[in-house]
């Protein structure tokens, strides 16, 4: 009777574990959002102990010399610091509004992991649900996971706009399955501290979530005629909200938090939201970040 005792009593907590909420193991991975290479340098940045940094790169940047010097130096920049990359696809430099074939797409990211071999995770595009059919983008999709089955291909960058729990579910059916990974830039609901948006899109469609983009804004002045609050101290509050209650609501589901930007360079134009200010000072979220990942700043 005992071993029989015993091993019920190794069954029944081994059901008890698997009942835990999902908030028990969460704790994401923290990385930043950022298109110049000279965060790298930035003792600020260095003393974080980033391990993961992300980049929208032109699908067609292998033809333009400028743009390739630029991502030359951001990838060197991580491979020096050992930091691993995303790279998201964008609109092309030539014609914004082109889309490229799936075959023309699958060269770009063969062509850019010949040159930076370390490259094995993309998203297949940025922001899709905005101005993209997902039909269109689910074979994009298809195709990148097929060239290279050794990388993590996320199946788009949604933004938590009207619509996107209907447009992702209409690309899970033109794609045939769900991506394993989907990327999520979730504005909107972090400046308004609410999890919903993130919440309904996580209920409506299985898979894993990269917050792939997020963060407090401090200005912005790009068109949109979505409203939202704004301000330094307010981009602090909504760091702490990322990184407190909406990774415990997301729970396991969401492994990784991308928070952009890290600096707005010396002229702020249509949109702010970085940790560092044109002034090289460090704003309020940045100690919040910090504080997240159990770092002590240097003095500036």
């Amino acid at each position: 009777m005992f071993p029989m005792i015993r091993r019920s009593l190794v069954v029944a907590g081994f059901l008890a574990l698997l009942a835990l909420p999902s908030t028990a193991a969460a704790r994401a991975t923290v990385g930043i959002g950022e298109q110049k290479a000279s965060m790298f340098a930035d003792p600020r940045f260095q003393a974080l102990d980033i391990k993961i940094v992300r980049a929208n790169v032109r699908w067609d940047v292998m033809s333009n010399p400028r743009l390739l010097g630029e991502l030359d130096a951001w990838m060197a920049g991580a491979k020096a610091a050992g930091i691993r990359p995303l790279l998201t696809f964008d609109r092309g430099w030539k014609q914004s509004t082109y889309n490229p074939t799936p075959k023309q797409l699958v060269k770009a990211m063969t062509d850019i992991r010949k040159r930076y071999p370390e490259a094995r995770e993309f998203s297949t595009w940025n922001e899709a649900n905005i101005n993209k059919r997902p039909e269109i983008v689910a074979r994009w999709w298809r195709a990148l996971s097929k060239s290279c089955p050794q990388c993590t291909v996320l199946g788009v960058d949604l933004l938590d706009w009207p619509g996107i729990n209907a447009w992702a579910k209409r690309f899970i059916k033109a794609a045939g399955r769900p991506p394993r990974v989907w990327g999520l830039h979730n504005y909107v609901g972090m400046n308004r501290m609410s999890t919903r948006s993130t919440l309904a899109l996580m209920k409506a469609v299985p898979g894993r979530i990269w917050l792939t983009e997020t963060g407090g804004i401090i200005s912005r002045n790009n068109g949109s005629k979505i409203t939202l609050p704004t301000g330094v101290p307010h981009a602090a509050e909504v760091t702490k909200f990322i990184l407190g209650p909406m990774l415990k609501a997301g729970g396991r589901r969401i492994e990784r938090v991308y928070l952009y930007n890290w600096a707005t360079g010396p002229v702020v134009t249509s949109w702010d939201s970085a940790f560092i200010g044109p002034d090289d000072k460090a704003r309020p979220a940045l100690d919040a970040l910090a504080a997240y990942q159990g770092k002590t700043l240097p003095p500036e």
